[in-house]
């Protein structure tokens, strides 16, 4: 059985830091594309940033979080993470890890990750 469970979300000031943790069972993330995304009160589920297959190691972030924001995996602990630093009141969500096969084309689409967390909640105080 599949199963992703997010932890390390939290209530932070501006400016601070948190770091998402997702812990997988059921499959190996080091062979999955593996991304985080957030959705806001009354908004959609956005992409935030993705990790390809470890082999090829490669990254993608959302523009609103390229250069705060880094996402790595340990494959060793089968673990996500998301490190999120200089947060802003607008990062405030739900952040949800997700899986998806090697096969997807386009990692920022939410339709294209099969397995999905529960989701942990970030709020950004100003």
């Amino acid at each position: 059985q599949v199963q992703l469970v997010e932890s390390g979300g939290g209530l932070v000031q501006a400016g601070g830091s948190l770091r998402l943790s997702c812990a997988a069972s059921g499959f190996t993330v080091m062979r999955y594309v593996m991304g985080w995304f957030r959705q806001a009160p009354g908004k959609e589920r956005e992409f935030v940033a993705a990790a390809r297959r470890s082999f090829f190691g490669s990254t993608t972030y959302a523009d609103s979080v390229k250069g705060r924001f880094t996402i790595s995996r340990d494959n060793a602990k089968n673990t996500l993470y998301l490190q999120m630093d200089s947060l802003k009141p607008e990062d405030t969500a739900v952040y949800y890890c997700a899986g998806a096969p090697g096969s997807i084309v386009d990692v920022k689409t939410v339709n294209g990750y099969d397995y999905w967390g529960q989701g942990t909640q970030v709020t950004v105080s100003s």
